[in-house]
Order: structure tokens, then sequence, then C-alpha cells
């Protein structure tokens, strides 16, 4: 059974971190990139970073370029997301996501993605 399942959310004030995990299961994410997605209230659902197999080449939003760093340990069958300096926009629920698509630059392609998580709750607030 595939699944892929994500935590680390929670409740954090501006300008503290956060770690979200994905852990898969039921498939080899070796072979499959591995991207973070988010979904605010009334928003659609945003790519947020991804990371590829074999080099693990990175990907960022721009809203999220410097503060935000993508990793993942295959040992683990894990990827993460260190998320730092966090502001109140970052507010959404997280969801991760594998694909087996070639293309990096399909990353924020929703469509292209065969596997998604449940999602967590992040919430940026004082």
């Amino acid at each position: 059974q595939v699944q892929l399942v994500e935590s680390g959310g929670g409740l954090v004030q501006p300008g503290g971190s956060l770690r979200l995990s994905c852990e898969a299961s039921g498939f080899t994410s070796d072979y499959y990139d591995i991207g973070w997605f988010r979904q605010a209230p009334g928003n659609e659902r945003e790519g947020v970073s991804c990371i590829s197999s074999g080099v693990g080449s990175t990907y960022y939003a721009d809203s999220v370029k410097g503060r935000f760093t993508i990793s993942r340990d295959n040992a683990k069958n894990t990827v993460y997301l260190q998320m730092n300096s966090l502001k109140p926009d970052d507010t959404a629920v997280y969801y991760c996501a594998a694909t087996s698509d070639p293309y990096g630059s399909r990353w924020t392609t929703k469509s292209v993605y065969d596997y998604w998580g449940q999602g967590t709750q992040v919430t940026v607030s004082s």
C-alpha cells in the first residue's frame, strides 16, 4: 500500500522554525522526485519546494527561497522541509507528493504527481 505521511506541523510564532517530515511507504521513494505543496483557506494549492531523485536537485518557490530547505534521507525513505523565519503568510496545510515525471521544470504542476499525503497544518501566529 503506497503511503506518504506528513508530520511536524503545529503552531509557531512569527520568526520561528518548524521541520516537516514526509515518510514514504509501499514504494521506493529514491526513484521519485518529492515535492512539498501548501494550501491556505480560499487559495489554490501551490508548490513550495521539490527535491529530485538521483542527484537531489532542489527547487523553491520565490516566496520561500532563503528560508526553507528541502532534504532527503533515502535510507529512511523520508524527505524533510526545514522552515525558518516563518511568517503568518506561511500558514497553510502542507502536503508532500511524489512524482516519477522526469522533467524537473514541471515540479509545480500538481497533475504530474502520482501520490499525495494527507497534509499537516502549519499555523504561524503570535
